[in-house]
């Protein structure tokens, strides 16, 4: 098996560095790669000779990062169901999510998830990895779902969503027509008292902040882009729901079944500067049948 290795060269700004420094500073490995290089299985090399992290660096330098193999979790058993693939490279898969399906197995639900298909997937194209989901979405929401190939990559993409330079937009459908074509909701979110799913508003809730822009009015429903500043749970379901709006399906936060029997939402593009190959990268996912069927419907 082929370990994960990456090699740079040190700038002259770089020079004079420990090589500790130069990989957490600058190359963002985290302190805890850094010891399982060291103590399972990895190795650095400069200029092809091995070295510890206290290595003293100069220009010209070629670093060599080896990482361990990665070891998959006895519990996240292998699952053969069809991926949707809309975008793949040697480092990073996105997939376009059904709804119904949940991303990660969970105890009551342990042999229908996305991850154990996206392990399953691994598997037959010898890809040696566990998963790194970049990001998740509910059981019931459907669109982009985007995995890491390796952990390295995967700690890079959190930088990026921390920084809020990963963007992503969903569309939803919700009851009701928003009086403004376009506005901007910004309300805290915290956990409902006496829920251990529930979100709500509430004054010592985490800053939120949710874009939002009437797409199209079909009377009884509208058609909504959102875009996410900040990442909470349930946040577009439960900002929808604090200004009369709540998406379609959504008995948890005031929507009812009519029309839909799950949320309507849908994580439609996503959008992120590749951190190995450095240009921008953009992913579109199909809105699935049954929000398609309501759009079509609204427009007869």
């Amino acid at each position: 098996m082929t370990q994960l290795q990456f090699t740079w060269t040190v700038g002259k700004s770089s020079s004079g560095k420990l090589l500790r420094e130069y990989l957490l500073g600058e190359k963002f490995i985290s302190r805890q790669a850094l010891t399982d290089i060291k103590y399972a299985g990895g190795a650095l090399f400069v200029n092809a000779k091995p070295v510890t992290v206290r290595y003293p660096l100069k220009e010209g330098d070629r670093v060599t990062v080896c990482f361990p193999n990665e070891e998959v979790s006895e519990s996240m058993v292998p699952v053969n169901i069809p991926l949707s693939i809309i975008y793949e490279d040697e480092h990073f898969l996105a997939v376009n999510k059904p709804p119904e399906m949940p991303t990660i197995p969970s105890k009551f639900r342990s042999t229908d998830s996305l991850a154990q298909a996206v392990l399953f997937y691994y598997q037959q194209k010898g890809i040696y990895s566990t998963i790194h989901a970049v990001n998740r979405l509910d059981r019931n929401t459907s669109g982009i779902v985007l995995f890491a190939k390796h952990r390295y990559g995967h700690s890079l993409l959190s930088r990026l969503q921390k920084s809020g330079e990963m963007k992503r937009t969903y569309i939803a459908l919700c009851h009701g027509v928003p009086v403004k074509t376009q506005g901007m909701i910004e309300q805290p979110i915290g956990r409902k008292e006496g829920s251990i799913i529930e979100r709500c508003v509430r004054e010592d809730g985490q800053h939120a902040k949710t874009h939002f822009e009437v797409l199209k009015s079909f009377g009884e429903y509208a058609m909504v882009r959102l875009k996410l500043e900040t990442g909470r749970t349930h946040q577009i379901r439960v900002h929808m729901s604090s200004i009369g709006h709540p998406l379609l399906g959504d008995d948890l936060y005031g929507g009812n079944d009519i029309f839909i029997k799950r949320q309507a939402l849908h994580s439609q593009t996503l959008q992120f500067g590749h951190p190995f190959l450095e240009h921008l990268i953009e992913i579109e996912a199909s809105i699935p049948d049954d929000m398609s069927r309501l759009i079509d419907e609204g427009e007869k």
